[in-house]
């Protein structure tokens, strides 16, 4: 089942449910949840498509690994890629920015993933992470080529039933 939600960092209710729709954090577990989101891209001449994000929590500290639909034609080396990710910071108008050149090696014509990216922000229970539509949103460095992207759609999240 496909519904809208956000990255969101979020604190357990007194009764012990955890009602949000988005990434939260559950401060017994320190863990984003849901820990994966999907959001469209727009990359201008270099094309555009879903963007997987799946995050890590560690205390106040989130990580992100970003899957793109952005292909190359030539092979990309393991830390040869530099990605940038803003989001937008408990609905705006403040952002948190992700960044990282920790790729694996990807072949020519593979999709390109790249993380963990990390940001110097700290952040709290309650805290929400969107898609940021105020300009580039998602900007990959490959070979001194750089990709800008733009965020289409805000993120949706997958729950699977258990």
């Amino acid at each position: 089942m496909r519904r809208s939600s956000r990255f969101g960092i979020g604190a357990a209710l007194a009764a012990g449910a955890l009602a949000v729709t988005g990434l939260v954090f559950a401060p017994a577990a320190a863990a984003v949840q849901p820990a994966d989101a999907t959001a469209e891209y727009d990359c201008g001449a270099f094309g555009g498509g879903d963007a997987d994000l799946h995050a890590t929590q560690s205390g106040g500290s989130i990580t992100i690994t970003v899957s793109t639909s952005v292909v190359t034609p030539l092979p990309i080396g393991a830390g040869d890629a530099t990605t940038t990710l803003v989001l937008t910071l408990d609905g705006g108008p403040g952002t948190a920015t992700f960044t990282g050149s920790s790729s694996p090696a990807s072949p020519a014509f593979n999709p390109f993933t790249s993380g963990p990216l990390t940001s110097s922000s700290s952040f709290a229970a309650g805290d929400t992470l969107d898609s940021y539509f105020g300009g580039t949103a998602l900007t990959l460095e490959i070979f001194g080529t750089t990709v800008e992207c733009e965020a289409v759609t805000s993120q949706s999240s997958e729950s699977v039933a258990d």
